[in-house]
This record gives C-alpha cells, sequence and structure tokens, in this order.
C-alpha cells in the first residue's frame, strides 16, 4: 500500500497555514537581488518549483529551507481521522505501507515519530533533496518505495488526496483511490481515472477490515 502524507494522514498546514510557510519562505530567500522567483505563490512547493524553474542555483538553499519549515508545520500539523485506523488495518491485513509525499521525508518522519505511527509505516519517499522534479505527479517516488518493497505495480496501489496523485500513480502503472478530503474533489478524482473515491480514511480502514472477514 503506498500512501500519500499530505491528506490521508494529516493535515501538513492545518497549524502553520501554506500561505504563512510561503511568506516566511520568500523572506528567508529574499537578498540583494529581491525575492525568489515564485514569491507570489501561495503554496511553499509551488514556490519550489518555480525556483527550479527560473534559479536553479537556489534550489539546494531554498529546499533545505522549506524542508526545515515543514517539519515546524508538522509539529501543529491536524491529523486525519481514521488515518490511525487505516494503518492498523494495513498492518493487521499484512499489507506494508509505504509513505510517498512531495513533502520533505524529514518532516514525514517527524510527524510519524510524533505521533506514533512510524512503528505502522515500513518506509517514507519524500521528495528527493535538491530534486523537485522528483514531486508528483512524477512517478519516480513511487518506482522508489515498490523498488525498496520489491513489488511490481499491480500488486501495490496508491492512496493520494490529489489529482497529481491518480496522474503519478498511473505514470507508475498503478491503480489510485482517490480520497476525497473537500467539496468537489470527488468529481476530479473519479475523472482522473481513481479506480475508488472515499471520502474519510475511516471508510478505507471499515472497507478493509470487512474483506478480511
Amino acid at each position: 500500500m503506498l500512501l500519500d502524507f499530505d491528506g490521508p494522514v494529516c493535515s501538513v498546514f492545518a497549524g502553520f497555514p501554506a500561505a504563512d510557510v510561503a511568506r516566511r519562505l520568500t523572506g528567508l530567500l529574499s537578498g540583494p537581488d529581491g525575492p525568489p522567483p515564485g514569491h507570489e505563490e501561495s503554496d511553499p512547493l509551488a514556490m519550489l518549483r518555480r525556483i527550479a524553474d527560473e534559479r536553479e542555483d537556489l534550489v539546494p538553499l531554498a529546499d533545505e529551507t522549506l524542508a526545515r519549515l515543514e517539519m515546524e508545520a508538522v509539529d501543529r500539523a491536524q491529523p486525519t481521522p481514521g488515518a490511525r485506523a487505516f494503518l492498523e488495518e494495513c498492518q493487521a491485513s499484512g499489507r506494508s505501507v509505504w509513505m510517498v509525499s512531495n513533502n520533505a521525508t524529514v518532516a514525514i518522519e517527524r510527524y510519524l515519530a510524533a505521533h506514533g505511527l512510524d512503528r505502522l509505516v515500513a518506509g517514507q519517499f519524500g521528495r528527493v533533496s535538491g530534486h523537485p522534479e522528483s514531486m508528483k505527479p512524477s512517478p519516480q517516488l513511487l518506482s522508489a518505495a515498490m523498488a525498496a518493497a520489491a513489488a511490481k505495480p499491480g500488486d501495490c496501489v496508491f492512496v493520494g488526496d490529489a489529482v497529481r496523485d491518480v496522474e503519478a500513480a498511473h505514470a507508475a502503472g498503478m491503480e489510485a483511490i482517490g480520497y476525497a478530503n473537500k467539496p468537489g474533489k470527488g468529481a476530479a478524482l473519479t475523472k482522473a481515472g481513481a479506480v475508488a473515491v472515499v471520502t474519510s480514511m475511516d471508510s478505507l480502514a471499515r472497507a478493509m477490515a470487512n474483506g478480511r472477514t
């Protein structure tokens, strides 16, 4: 089981809003030449992509700085209802879970450890440091997780809450289950080709439990 982090496991920026993170990132990266590319973005990951497109020399510092801000954010993140139940059900059913996320691996590890979820996750594959192009919808992180699990695409399914998650799953050759945590997401995830869409992680955990009985 491959699982996205921000959304299905927690709301990363619930306590430290993404727009505030983007503003902090802008301030920390601004210099004599002015603010970094993408400074008008309210999504710090979108800013990182813009920096990669327009200021490749700034990418290592930008990625490292954003990772530090993400670690601040996960300390105030809001757990997703049903996420723990889903992870526990995966373990009970003999399915290994591999976290695949555009967030920094250090932030994912910090959150999982703080909430006692690390024992339920086989490994974490956040964006490759200094390489924003590794982020979904690229299949790179999913392929890396499959390699670590010694699994084939047909053995895996990816659970994510964004169209880019479905696109990345299909690019990696696997099916995707959409988690529609906001109005309108269900239709978009279905249109993108999700094999199923759920509106809560609790319902996905129950479906897995029913499959075992």
